[in-house]
């Protein structure tokens, strides 16, 4: 994700949905996890120093907005740990039939029930749908 959108932020040489999506993505502070990296060139994105449940649970003690997560290993680990309190997905018109899924770690002991709170449509065809975790 980092540099790809603050690349077009900058060049503005997309569908303006795009550049829009990219301008508001790269004024966003930004948490990076990697075993590879020392450093980051962006001035809005930090590394993690902490392992992923600490640095979430230090980042939602902070004030501020919600927490977006563009991992699928991230977001598997948040939830097994029951770190995450909003679900927002995005269904594409695409079949993939392959592939790693979100929801592998839950496990038919322990279910995962989730409230609707709301969906959009967009143009593409794609369906944006919002849940909370169900107390």
């Amino acid at each position: 994700m980092v540099p790809y959108w603050p690349d077009i932020a900058k060049r503005r040489s997309e569908a303006e949905s795009t550049n829009e999506f990219a301008r508001v993505f790269d004024s966003l502070d930004k948490v990076l996890f990697s075993t590879t990296l020392r450093d980051v060139e962006d001035r809005n994105t930090r590394l993690a120093q902490r392992n992923i449940a600490e640095e979430v649970l230090a980042l939602k003690q902070q004030s501020g907005k919600d927490i977006f997560v563009g991992s699928l290993s991230i977001a598997s680990q948040l939830s097994e740990r029951n770190l995450i309190d909003e679900y927002r997905f995005v269904v594409h018109p695409v079949v993939a039939g392959k592939g790693p899924r979100l929801f592998d770690t839950v496990s038919s002991e322990k279910s995962l029930r989730l409230d609707f709170l709301g969906s959009k449509i967009f143009q593409s065809g794609a369906v944006a749908l919002h849940y909370e975790k169900h107390m």
